[in-house]
């Protein structure tokens, strides 16, 4: 079995402590730069492009990267031993169509100018068993380029009591990737068994997501690439009443078409009517996304909430969670969860804001789930390196089109923004976690025309420009790496395919499309 040595974050070099943006630009000199069918290349060498994460954000930048500029070499660095980011881990298992993106994205990593390192975490320890770690500073020193596109994988908490102490209170994005097999997030097995009414914090489509993951006929479910685990506990539950709570009205919440009618659509789940006035009484000049969005609310499901339907939801407007109660019998177990009622600035208005009214009303809830956001994180190194993080908002310091940037202080002591010279970030820590696959592409794109329209116009800094060494990507990375105390099994695109192989057959055994590995342990023992 291949391996390769990587150690964690360690003592940074003198290299490391000049890569601030009072220090950097001592290290960019001139540049010899000569064109070629319109792409700039720098002393006849590839151009090395570092991206760090491989789901849709990393590919498609990724993959217009690669499109546009001709003489390049893309290396993608992954903490998991399998690619695809939140299309494996965080697309519902019943839409595969979502899933389709795989396509291209295998089309990028087939080019022989692409290499995959999985297993492999950039800048902090890795946190499953047999994966391996390399400082960051390692990585800018063999690249002209990063991109940081590494997502959210935090939560957003609430702060309220009860959050963090009592059993049944759970948070959406590792509910989502445990019965997505995330690794590792096995051990959340959450109980479902102890009521039968479900509270679902927020309103946009993980929130709809998780609603519909309680309410499906779980016979429906087996047949996608779910978690047997999931199913398992699934199909034991003994959830009848599903509540999606937001602190504001229909027309501000965040879900969008496709996911609201397919939960009203489910069949055998009645959904209950929601409160008309807060719905325009005429909807018609109404912009054509809300106006639809609209008629489906106001038109309901096919199952009336007076048939003898076992399962039901709704849609709980202008209520602020403020505390997970206990249950009387329980000190520890999760049996309701207390709300301030709101009132709207506008009710109408796409962007009203919620008023508290000092008025608590209580939804039973044997089980909550928190489903506020994602957040991304700053790597450790960021802030040796000055790389700037805004903590509020969970993103790396950006121009908007990608390029990491920092305050500085012009000739007239006045503030402005410089860039790093090749620093990029695509994705949810360039934007925040908002959107869907095509926005991310969108995204991604933007970064990727940034990157090429830098290196082209021959007048940009980058990362290693007159680094006496050379810039070997991965191959100057893993030569560095030599000596250390830590060994990981370095994943390449091959042994993913084989991975991959091994989960269709699985799945192909038991009437499904995969049978995911849940543990980074199964997945690297197909390698042995």
């Amino acid at each position: 079995m291949a391996a390769i040595s990587v150690s964690g974050p360690r003592a940074l070099t003198k290299w490391s402590r000049v890569l601030t943006p009072s220090r950097l630009g001592a290290l960019i000199s001139s540049r010899n730069t000569s064109t070629t069918h319109g792409t700039v290349t720098r002393d006849g060498k590839p151009f090395r492009l570092a991206v760090i994460g491989s789901g849709p954000a990393g590919f498609y930048t990724a993959y217009r990267a690669m499109s546009k500029i001709q003489d390049i070499k893309v290396d993608m660095y992954e903490a998991l031993p399998v690619p695809f980011g939140l299309v494996r881990f965080g697309v519902a298992p019943d839409h595969p169509e979502v899933k389709n993106c795989q396509e291209k994205f295998e089309e990028v990593a087939t080019s022989p100018n692409f290499t995959f390192i999985g297993n492999l975490s950039v800048g902090q320890h890795s946190d499953h068993p047999g994966g391996g770690t390399i400082p960051l500073s390692s990585v800018l020193r063999h690249y002209n380029a990063v991109v940081f596109s590494y997502g959210a994988a935090k939560d957003r908490l609430l702060h309220i009591p009860g959050e963090s102490s009592l059993k049944g209170v759970y948070s959406a994005r590792e509910f989502v990737g445990w019965y997505n097999g995330l690794p590792e997030h096995t051990d959340l097995n959450p109980d479902l068994t102890q009521g039968d009414e479900a509270v679902i914090i927020g309103q946009g489509n993980v929130a709809l997501d998780v609603a519909r993951m309680l309410l499906e006929d779980v016979d429906v479910l087996r047949k996608s690439d779910i978690a047997e685990h999931a199913i398992e506990t699934l199909s034991k539950s003994k959830m009848k009443r599903v509540h999606i709570v937001g602190r504001r009205g229909p027309m501000q919440a965040a879900f969008t078409i496709k996911e609201i009618r397919e939960l009203i659509k489910l069949p055998k789940v009645a959904f209950h009517p929601v409160d008309t006035s807060l719905i325009p009484s005429d909807i018609k000049p109404l912009p054509r996304a809300p106006r639809r969005l609209m008629d489906i609310l106001l038109k309901g499901s096919p199952t009336p909430v007076s048939s003898p339907s076992e399962k039901s939801w709704s849609l709980d407007f202008q209520l602020t969670p403020k505390a997970f109660l206990p249950a009387p019998s329980s000190s520890q177990q999760l049996s309701a969860t207390q709300f301030e009622k709101t009132t709207l600035s506008a009710p109408f208005d796409p962007h009203a804001y919620a008023l508290p009214t000092g008025e608590l009303t209580e939804i039973p809830s044997s089980v909550a789930f928190r489903s506020i956001g994602y957040k991304s994180e700053p790597l450790p190194e960021f802030a040796d390196l000055g790389i700037p993080f805004n903590e509020r908002w969970g993103v790396i310091s950006n121009d908007g089109n990608g390029r990491v940037q920092h305050e500085e202080r012009t000739a007239d002591a006045a503030m402005s923004f410089g860039h790093f010279p090749g620093l990029y970030c695509a994705g949810w820590v360039k934007r925040g976690p908002t959107g869907v696959i095509a926005s991310t592409m969108e995204d991604a794109f933007a970064t990727a025309d940034a990157i090429t329209s830098d290196w082209g116009s021959g007048k940009v800094p980058f990362l290693n420009d007159a680094h006496g060494e050379g810039v070997n990507g991965w191959e100057g990375v893993t030569k560095e790496s030599g000596g250390t105390t830590e060994k990981a099994r370095v994943v390449s695109w091959a042994d993913w395919k084989r991975i991959d192989g091994v989960e269709r057959e699985r799945g192909r055994q038991v009437g499904k499309e995969r049978e995911k590995f849940v543990r980074t342990g199964d997945m690297l023992a197909v390698l042995d």
